[in-house]
This record gives structure tokens, sequence and C-alpha cells, in this order.
């Protein structure tokens, strides 16, 4: 990502051969915006990645131009990635990457996300995750009936992870391509028959 001051962020630092996971999920995320970006120019979804509310607190002006954000506070805790609507119902999921080879572990999401997709849930949205393996170099579609039964057993103690091999054995693969660039809206098609 490059940002305003025209300096980029890698994720890999070759001079201390650190990895930073500053930018852990934007390859993912690259994708699904290139594939939303396809839905609405052929007129078969809206969605959209949401912002994430941040109040400024302190700006540098060395001319109009050239203004550079010094300090800023997330305002609220962040919901979902993206939101949306795809023939009249309501779309919501989040979006992840892990390098993981034998689970998903639950420390990449927070319980307020899980709170949140539940409620739309339970108000007849379709909710899910995309969850990328980067070692497989697989996505899965991950209905959020399938999560939440892990994410019940978690908070009631039990494993912290949902393991690869559940996730491959009962979620469907999506598959990339050039366009659109992770199909998701085909699995919601073959998923909940729109």
């Amino acid at each position: 990502m490059n940002y305003p001051n025209g300096k980029r962020n890698n994720t890999y630092n070759k001079a201390n051969n650190k990895i930073s996971h500053g930018n852990r999920g934007q390859t993912l995320e690259k994708s699904i915006d290139l594939t939303n970006r396809y839905y609405i120019n052929e007129n078969i979804a809206i969605i959209h990645k949401k912002p994430t509310p941040i109040q400024i607190v302190d700006v540098h002006y060395p001319s109009r131009d050239k203004a550079t954000i010094k300090e800023a506070y997330f305002k609220v805790p962040s919901t979902t990635d993206y939101n949306g609507i795809y023939r009249g119902k309501y779309i919501d999921f989040e979006a992840k990457e892990t390098r993981n080879k034998t689970s998903f572990p639950f420390i990449n999401i927070h319980p307020h996300q899980v709170n949140h997709m539940k409620q739309c849930y339970e108000h007849d949205g379709i909710v899910f995750l995309i969850i990328k393996f980067t070692l497989h170099d697989e996505i899965f579609f991950i209905p959020f009936e399938f999560f939440n039964n892990y994410w019940t057993n978690y908070m009631n103690g039990g494993r912290k992870s949902i393991p690869y091999k559940e996730i491959k054995l009962h979620c469907p693969l999506i598959k990339e391509s050039i366009n659109p660039r992770i199909n998701y809206i085909q699995v919601i098609n073959e998923i909940y028959s729109l």
C-alpha cells in the first residue's frame, strides 16, 4: 500500500528478514475489491468494503496538498469487512487470511465482529466468512452457521480454532479466475438457491 507520504509499506522487510503482519489480508481484500467492482459493473450485486471509522486528532499542514495525519484513533470497533445487497438479500461477510496450515485460529476474529454477524444472520441476512489459507493457496466460503458452531464451542472453553480438514470437508472452495476474481456469488447461488 502506498501512503500519502509516498513511502511503500512492505509485508516483508528484506533489510532485517522480518515479516510485518500489518498487511495480512491485503491480497485477499484486493481480490475481493476487484470482484465487487466486477459485480457492480455487471449489475450483479452491490457489495462494498466498509470504511473503518477513525477519529483524526492531529494533522500536519505544510501546505494544502501535503496534509499528513499525525495521530488518529479508531472511533468504535469495526464490524465486518463487507456488506451489500444481492437479489434482494442483505449480504454481510468478513475476509481473513491465515498462514496456519492446520487450522483457522480464532485470534484472527473479534467477538464484536461475531456478534454483528450473528445479529445480521438472525435478521435473515446471508452471512459468511471468506478465509484464505495462503500456504495451501485455497480460499473457502464459510457459512456463518458452520463458523458459529465452532465459535460457540470456543466461547464455552473448547478448541481455539477450526481445523483445516473440517473446513475442507464441509465448506465450498472458491476458485480464483480473471473476472470475477473470487466468485463468491456463485457459491451463494449454490448454497442459498438464489
